[in-house]
């Protein structure tokens, strides 16, 4: 003799696969916002400035690196002073839905009707953050790079 399954037993088990597999679905909020941040090389960084800019360099080789200031001013001596200020916004935000679905039509001869079944989830990320680089760069009387310094923060 056959031994059957009660059908609200099989409904219990049905419901629990599925959100099981629509929660697996669903990525975290660090996954989405490690998938939105732009880490692009070519940006202006403390660490391009420490690398790249040295005492003694020309201003058009300092325009090559670090591409034309925001300022140009002089100081008490009349020598060019060069600053690049840069303020960036990241704002970002993603999210993610999951979820089955499910028709059953009935199992064994115990179930006559049909019904439906469905879990879903969903998850997602928000940021907002802001950064500033100020670098000043003095030039002597021949136009050469005399002294430079930067500032950074984020927030």
């Amino acid at each position: 003799m056959k031994k059957s399954v009660p059908v609200f037993r099989r409904y219990q088990i049905i419901l629990l696969l599925c959100t099981a597999l629509a929660l697996g679905a669903c990525s975290s909020a660090s996954y989405h916002r490690a998938q939105v941040q732009d880490d692009s090389t070519d940006r202006m960084t403390v660490g391009k400035v420490q690398r790249e800019i040295r005492v003694g360099m020309s201003g058009a080789e300092v325009a090559q690196v670090l591409g034309s200031p925001n300022i140009v001013s002089t100081d008490e001596n009349r020598r060019e002073v060069w600053i690049y200020d840069k303020v960036a916004t990241d704002q970002v935000y993603s999210t993610s839905r999951g979820g089955i679905n499910a028709l059953i039509l009935g199992f064994g001869g115990d179930v006559v009707g049909g019904g439906g079944l469905g879990a879903s989830g969903s998850s997602g990320a928000a940021s907002t953050s802001q950064r500033t680089l100020t670098v000043i760069i003095k030039f002597d009387n021949d136009g050469k790079v005399r002294d430079f310094a930067y500032h950074t923060s984020r927030f």
